[in-house]
């Protein structure tokens, strides 16, 4: 009981002015060592920003999806083909920074500025060389990626440019992850979401100037949208090394340092493929899980995804609880307080079960309501309900299933989490869902019950795993 008093009263600050003070804090960048002090400060210092970064990532696409709406389905048509090809740099960009969250956030722990900032620049070097390869597909290879993805030649002619520019610019997506990461590892949070201001700002000021020629610039379509994106990337990534260049933040990287250090960027490498390959196994399951939504028709292949748009960005806030807990693991492994780091850890699954456990009773409740903000479609709405309220009875161990993971990560085991999605996911979660739906009455529920069933699963053996405590000796 006591030690429930205690995780309660240290969560968040105690009184309404000191909660004020604290979000400042935490959006102007607090210069606090994470490795001191009270769990429950650090851990709502770090979540602020990062819970608005994760915010702002997804505002890219809400933003690129409301004007190119507006010029009919091949444009439409083809942003989704771009945007599926897209999941290969995501899946090297999220690998790459898991990998620099971890080895920035143990050198920081260790109080090594020095290895902290080489390990940042090694880690952009080779986020660098990987967006080579993809940028040259981009540049010689469109035509042909839209032709095996089935394009129409409206589509093809339409949409050729965008996904040219998309995949060519894919350096400015890399690097906008990769060295987020890099600050978010530092603890230095804020500065990872100030980047991300200055990227949606110029991203929704060119949107519309691009698409439709207004004033002085080109009416280029679809086209331009492609270009307000990158350039607004761009942005963000001009921002980002700035900060790192200069001694601004926590991190500061001289230019000597992008020397190639060949070994320590293999050491990265390895470490990145656990992290591309949890990734994978993840997004290859979702995709598993419409593929067999599908069966059921367009109604409920539709309710399903307005559910799952819902239920995204409900869950923003847990991933930035989730990194901060990554944050925290990495540090205080690297400082010798491997104790701090697991109760860290316990302490934010509380804080993102009670908030997901809130979430939870309002779209179970309001699930009705809440689907017909985006359809009124008498077909799509019972099956939009739902999937919304299946997997709303999940949410609680959601929650403790999101720190587990990013808590392993954060500790540089990327191989542990993978195991668990392939298990939980591959062996259980798209067998018992092919059951539920085709050997019983379910249908299409028989799906949408997988899906809390799995990620409950998952949040026991994730924190059985964890328990278990080797990722304390895990080396990075």
């Amino acid at each position: 009981m006591n030690e429930q008093i205690e995780i309660r009263t240290n969560t968040l600050p105690s009184n309404a002015s000191g909660l004020w003070a604290s979000v400042r804090e935490a959006l102007l960048g607090s210069g606090q060592d994470f490795t001191e002090g009270g769990i429950g400060r650090a851990i709502f210092l770090l979540s602020v920003p990062m819970v608005l970064e994760m915010m702002l990532e997804s505002l890219f696409g809400i933003v690129n999806v409301f004007w190119v709406a507006r010029l009919g389905a091949d444009a439409m048509a083809s942003v989704a083909i771009t945007e599926s090809v897209l999941t290969v740099v995501f899946t090297v960009a999220l690998g790459l920074s898991m990998a620099a969250t971890a080895t920035v956030a143990r050198r920081t722990g260790e109080k090594d500025a020095a290895g902290a900032s080489h390990a940042a620049a090694q880690s952009i070097l080779l986020g660098v060389i990987a967006s080579l390869p993809i940028a040259l597909v981009g540049l010689f290879g469109t035509r042909l990626i839209f032709q095996l993805m089935g394009a129409k030649s409206g589509v093809m002619e339409t949409g050729l440019g965008y996904g040219t520019i998309i995949l060519a610019g894919n350096a400015t997506i890399m690097l906008l992850f990769l060295i987020n990461a890099v600050f978010r590892g530092a603890g230095d949070a804020a500065t990872a979401m100030r980047s991300l201001w200055f990227a949606n700002i110029a991203n929704i000021i060119l949107d519309p100037l691009f698409i439709f020629g207004v004033g002085p610039f080109p009416k280029w379509g679809v086209t331009g949208s492609a270009v307000a994106t990158t350039i607004g990337r761009g942005a963000g990534v001009v921002f980002q090394l700035w900060m790192l260049l200069g001694s601004h933040g926590r991190v500061k990287v001289k230019l000597s340092e992008f020397r190639p250090d060949w070994k320590l960027m293999w050491k990265l490498l390895r470490l990145s493929l656990g992290g591309m390959f949890q990734y994978g196994v993840a997004t290859a399951s979702w995709l598993a899980l419409t593929r067999l939504i599908a069966e059921f028709g367009s109604a409920a292949l539709a309710g399903y995804n307005v559910a799952l748009r819902i239920i995204i960005f409900a869950i923003l806030p847990s991933w930035g609880m989730s990194n901060a807990a990554a944050t925290l693991v990495g540090q205080n492994l690297g400082a010798g307080k491997p104790d701090r780091a697991e109760k860290s850890v316990w302490r934010a699954g509380l804080a993102n079960m009670v908030f997901l456990g809130f979430v939870a009773v309002v779209f179970v409740a309001l699930a009705e309501p809440l689907i017909r903000i985006f359809t009124d479609d008498p077909a799509v709405i019972p099956y939009g309900v739902s999937c919304l309220r299946w997997v709303s009875y999940g949410y609680i161990f959601y929650a403790w299933g999101m720190v587990m993971v990013q808590s392993f990560n954060g500790a540089g085991d990327t191989y542990t989490p993978t195991v668990i999605n392939l298990f939980c996911y591959w062996l259980f979660q798209i067998p018992l869902a092919w059951t539920l739906a085709m050997k019983t009455q379910m249908g299409a529920d028989g799906v949408f019950a997988a899906i809390p069933i799995a990620e409950s699963l998952l949040a026991v053996v994730g924190m059985l795993a964890f328990r278990r405590g080797t990722w304390k000796e895990r080396k990075v």
